[in-house]
């Protein structure tokens, strides 16, 4: 499995001196690590980014090198805010895999649902089809059928 890291709040850390938060390191491997999953990757930290800053560059990045990779299943950590706009620009992919998570709390909270989204993201690599999908809130959704709610705090279908 390849596992792209892109930033978003997943990944963000809160820096006391500057009263905000900024994005850190992946956190992934330490969610697989926490849950004892014996799951081999190879990890690539492509951005640490919010996602609102992620650019069509960035974007083609992004499809580069799920296109680049010898791996059939690629799960990409991203930012929530335009998660689905990323899943959109990497469908029609032959041969993968893709599902996008991220969270609504950084996965260092006591309370997130990072790690529920990442387990939800792994169990969906190894059983769909190929396609690219989004994993959020105990849900699968394919790219281009789904929108982030901001006042729900959660996704939906179009």
């Amino acid at each position: 499995m390849l596992i792209l890291t892109t930033g978003g709040t997943i990944d963000k850390v809160y820096f006391d001196a500057a009263s905000e938060f900024e994005v850190g390191e992946p956190t992934v491997p330490h969610i697989f690590e926490d849950v004892g999953a014996d799951i081999e990757y190879e990890l690539i930290s492509l951005f640490r980014k919010d996602s609102l800053e992620l650019t069509d560059e960035d974007r083609a990045k992004i499809r580069a090198a799920c296109e680049e990779s010898a791996h059939r299943q690629v799960l990409i950590t991203h930012g929530t805010d335009t998660m689905a706009h990323t899943a959109e620009e990497l469908r029609g992919l032959p041969g993968k895999v893709i599902v996008l998570t991220g969270a609504m709390a950084p996965s260092r909270f006591r309370i997130t649902d990072a790690i529920f989204n990442v387990g939800a993201a792994v169990g969906a690599l190894q059983s769909l089809p190929d396609g690219v999908y989004l994993a959020m809130n105990g849900r699968i959704f394919e790219a281009g059928t789904v929108r982030k709610n901001r006042e729900a705090g959660r996704f939906e279908a179009l």
